[in-house]
Order: C-alpha cells, then sequence, then structure tokens
C-alpha cells in the first residue's frame, strides 16, 4: 500500500536525499521557467521591436505590448517568490493559456509551447514546495 504523504514532502518516510534532490530539482526548473519568462516580460515591457512586431502579427494591437508585458513581469515576480509562488502560479497559467488561444487562433504549429511552458511552472512549484506535494499527494 502506499504511504501517506507528510508535510515535508515524501510519502511515508521522513524528509531525506530524495526531498532535498526534489527540491533542488524544482529550483532550477523554476529559475529556467522564471528567466525565460523574464526576458520575454522585460522585452515586451522595452517594446523592442521583436516583441511589438511578433505581438503585432498575433493580433494584438501595437499599444497592448507594454501591459502584456507589465502583466508577465508581475506574475513572474510573484513566482520567484517563495511565499507568493502559487499566486505567480495560477497568474502564469492564466497568461499561458491565453498564449496557447492565441496561437490556436492563429494557427500557429507551436501551440503546444506555452503549455510546456505552464507544465514547467507547476512542475518547478511542486517539487520546490513541500506544501504543494503535500496538498497533491494526500
Amino acid at each position: 500500500m502506499y504511504g501517506q504523504a507528510t508535510v515535508e514532502g515524501t510519502v511515508g518516510a521522513s524528509p531525506g536525499l530524495a526531498a532535498k534532490s526534489a527540491r533542488w530539482a524544482g529550483r532550477v526548473i523554476s529559475a529556467l521557467v522564471a528567466a525565460f519568462l523574464l526576458f520575454d516580460g522585460c522585452i515586451k515591457v522595452m517594446m523592442l521591436e521583436p516583441a511589438v512586431e511578433g505581438s503585432v502579427q498575433l493580433g494584438y494591437p501595437e499599444g497592448t505590448v507594454f501591459g502584456i508585458g507589465l502583466a508577465l513581469l508581475v506574475s513572474t515576480a510573484l513566482y520567484a517568490v517563495p511565499r507568493t509562488a502559487f499566486l505567480g502560479a495560477i497568474l502564469l497559467t492564466g497568461y499561458l493559456g491565453g498564449a496557447v488561444a492565441t496561437q490556436v487562433r492563429v494557427e500557429d504549429p507551436w501551440f503546444l509551447f506555452p503549455a510546456f511552458v505552464g507544465v514547467l511552472v507547476w512542475g518547478g512549484l511542486f517539487l520546490r514546495d513541500e506544501r504543494i506535494r503535500a496538498l497533491v499527494l494526500k
């Protein structure tokens, strides 16, 4: 039979090497995702030509690019802070869901990429946050 999830995030045992490894793997995944999203948000906020051009090609007015980038930066910053990471993950899920919908609407074959990033957002949080693991493994 399967063990019960503990507050420490391990199943049926005290925290050990597996929990520590999971935490570090989650931190690495989360850092990579955050770096990618921060880059994307920064180029939008700075209104760099590739970001503006890409957003316009997807059907967004040029004037919305700054706000979209700002929303992404705020959501990513919340995700990066352990105390607000859960809220940040929820906001990033909404943002990335909009990205999937936008790419499906324009029939872009890369529409699954933002969904994959969303999986990495939650996977990283699951691995780095013992409370999330305990909640999911209940």
